[in-house]
């Protein structure tokens, strides 16, 4: 645990260390998920759980905020060009999103077909908007808070939550990436094996 914690603050990137960058990606994952769930629960007037997993988690959310403020936080001075390259860029995120999930699973878990100037249901002008705008909200506010957020609290205990955070949610994907691709049951006794492995290894890392 100490040399991965020495690791991670040795290393960093858009002035984070990789301790805290990692942190905001499971944070904004979560963020992400809830968000979205809340949104599609009130269209839908019923519980609605967005993820692609059982558990709160949409990680698309968490590799776009975090990779989007390493990419656009010295737009952070300038609005106007930080909404267009944040629009565009998310934009994009979302469109190899779509055909990577098209390849892997036959399908892709959204659609826009019913929106106005979409492209093959994948991305729409809504969403183009309202990722410019996410991306102002994150990178001029949000992420410092979350930033702030992690600092509260020792590192050797955030290390050994996002290790239980990891290891829940490998567990969780494993599962379903198993059941959607339908892979045949040799593979699915393999995927059980791997985890229990990531079981006993969280419980080793947390005894150290």
């Amino acid at each position: 645990m100490n040399r991965i914690a020495l690791w991670m603050g040795e290393h960093q990137l858009a002035g984070y260390d990789i301790y805290h960058l990692v942190a905001c990606f499971f944070l904004f994952s979560i963020i992400g998920w809830m968000v979205e769930s809340i949104y599609i629960s009130l269209c839908n007037k019923k519980l609605t759980n967005r993820g692609f997993m059982a558990g709160p988690f949409c990680p698309i959310y968490g590799f776009g905020a975090t990779l989007g403020y390493i990419i656009l936080h010295p737009f952070a001075n300038n609005i106007v060009l930080l909404y267009i390259v944040g629009a565009l860029l998310a934009t994009l995120f979302e469109f190899l999103v779509a055909k990577l999930m098209i390849k892997l699973f036959g399908a892709f878990w959204w659609d826009y077909n019913d929106k106005f100037c979409n492209y093959k249901g994948m991305i729409c002008l809504e969403s183009t908007l309202a990722w410019g705008l996410y991306a102002v909200i994150i990178i001029t506010f949000l992420f410092e808070k979350v930033i702030r957020f992690v600092d509260r609290y020792p590192k050797a205990w955030g290390l050994k939550t996002i290790a239980l955070v990891f290891a829940m949610v490998m567990i969780d994907f494993g599962y379903h990436f198993a059941m959607s691709v339908k892979i045949n049951e040799e593979t699915r006794e393999g995927l059980n094996e791997k985890k229990e492995e990531i079981v006993n290894f969280y419980h080793r890392l947390i005894r150290r």
